[in-house]
């Protein structure tokens, strides 16, 4: 048995025996978190939850452990069926236990398929391994998860009400404030707490809109980078919240304020916009932003909690660890809580000009909620991004009411996003004059700095450009050559009351 802390249980002691499986193992190790052991065998892993009442999870009995050990598995069968397997019974004694033995049960564990522990992007990120590529499989991923995968709230349920949405925040001051000994570190926090206080009193009537619209769904609940892993060149989802309903039957942005928050915490600040962004552009949810910084607070305060919880659990370098992330997430949610630079932002140049690949840039550096006309143009019609819609230059989705109703629909989303505080792009043509005026206007109203981002790039190069992505497929624009002709032919060019709004740049 390999050397163990002296403060584990007998039965995780026991455990690390391969005698007690019904399975030949290898050496047996241990992952420990604030609230479970998994014993990772080889080819299997068992989860044991830790007998705790921490008020937002209880694991006190062993009805308690069974109930919520069922729910494990079923819940998170919904993201990683072919990893959690069953729930087994722990029998004979903690001295000498059985897995899914005979006799009388007094623990129970989840059966998981094991895979690699260094597989989680965690880990993956601290040995510099994360990529834009994994960034991607989680926005798509948890975007047709919250789109197909998870059940909306009934209106008479009592998940994602305001008071509801409420509660665990304020358990989170309340469990965070007695674990903090230093004066400032506790002055920091209790500004946090006026800053939450005030949002949610403001976002209150937009929380409960939300939930009428059936925003509100059984989501993963814990969606960071920990639970999240990279198998066999696929992006594997694995333990959501099973033990407390509140905190998983809550808005799609909260869930995606978790993964951004870990993003910016881990200095990725450029993916985390890439993130946002993708998931965005997949799911449309564009009136849920007003929600996104509240809710990455928040997330912020839950990383903050489990490391304050750790400082109590811990002693020695691991406390100093533990509380020196309780400190930096303290650090982020402040930093969070105040205002961007917000700015108005859009493309001119003709189809094939690099408006796309120039502005994907640009919403991750220096960040930006970016719109695509060719995405919205096909959401309006009820289309997927990549659907091919079969119009004709000048008809059906590119007729000029079609073209009007996306430009009119671009405003609006980009006042909207304004009004919520984040800084916008809006990627389309922009080839006539009353479509640059039209967002010009919600700039003036939202008095923000408006650019018009102009892509000069020869015709020739145009057309290659084009015949190519053609080749290439997997972009959401339909743009052909007679599309780039009928843009020639009818393109209104910046014009001299323009000029002070323009950037040029060289794609």
């Amino acid at each position: 048995m390999p050397e163990l802390k002296d403060d584990l249980p007998e039965l995780i002691r026991s455990l690390h025996e391969p005698a007690c499986y019904d399975h030949a193992t290898g050496p047996v190790r241990l992952i420990e978190t604030h609230i479970s052991w998994v014993l990772l065998t080889g080819e299997f892993a068992y989860k044991i939850k830790k007998p705790l009442d921490l008020g937002f999870l209880d694991f006190s009995s062993l009805d308690k452990r069974l109930h919520a050990c069922c729910d494990e598995v079923q819940l998170n069968r919904r993201l990683a069926p072919a990893i959690y397997l069953d729930v087994v019974p722990i029998t004979g004694t903690p001295a000498a236990p059985h897995i899914n033995g005979v006799g009388e049960t007094f623990e129970y564990a989840v059966k998981m398929r094991q895979f690699p522990p260094d597989a989680t992007l965690d880990r993956l990120d601290d040995q510099g391994g994360l990529t834009a590529q994994h960034v991607e499989a989680i926005a798509a991923t948890l975007a047709r998860f919250h789109l197909e995968g998870c059940k909306r709230a009934a209106a008479d349920s009592p998940w994602g009400s305001p008071e509801k949405v409420w509660q665990p925040i304020a358990q989170n001051f309340a469990q965070i404030a007695p674990r903090l000994d230093d004066p400032a570190d506790r002055q920091g926090l209790d500004a946090l707490q006026r800053w939450s206080e005030a949002e949610h009193a403001r976002l209150t009537p937009l929380m409960a809109a939300r939930k009428r619209e059936g925003f509100v769904r059984e989501c993963h609940g814990d969606l960071h980078l920990g639970n999240l892993a990279w198998v066999d060149g696929q992006l594997l989802v694995f333990d959501c919240i099973e033990f407390n309903p509140e905190l998983r039957w809550i808005d799609i942005q909260s869930e995606v304020a978790f993964c951004y928050m870990d993003l910016l915490q881990r200095g990725h600040a450029d993916w985390a916009w890439r993130f946002l962004n993708g998931w965005l552009e997949q799911t449309g949810d564009f009136a849920g932003l007003a929600l996104l910084r509240y809710y990455a607070v928040y997330r912020a305060l839950v990383r903050a909690k489990v490391s304050a919880i750790r400082t109590v659990q811990t002693a020695g370098p691991e406390r100093d660890a533990a509380l020196a992330e309780v400190r930096a997430l303290l650090s982020l949610a402040t930093t969070l809580t105040r205002p961007l630079p917000v700015r108005l932002d859009i493309t001119h140049g003709l189809s094939g000009s690099g408006k796309t690949t120039v502005t994907r840039k640009l919403m991750q550096a220096p960040g930006a909620i970016r719109l695509r006309s060719d995405v919205e143009r096909k959401r309006l019609a009820g289309l997927d991004a990549q659907a091919r819609s079969g119009s004709g230059v000048g008809e059906n989705l590119y007729a000029a009411d079609a073209t009007r109703r996306t430009y009119d629909h671009l405003a609006h989303l980009a006042g909207h996003i304004l009004d919520a505080g984040w800084p916008v792009i809006v990627d389309a043509t922009f080839t006539a004059r009353w479509q640059r005026d039209l967002l010009c206007d919600v700039a003036r109203t939202h008095q923000v700095a408006f650019r018009i981002l102009d892509f000069p790039v020869p015709l020739a190069t145009l057309r290659e450009r084009i015949v190519q992505r053609a080749r290439s497929g997997g972009d959401a624009s339909e743009a052909d050559l007679a599309v780039l002709q009928h843009q020639l032919d009818t393109e209104e060019p910046l014009a001299a009351d323009e000029r002070s709004d323009i950037v040029r740049i060289d794609a």
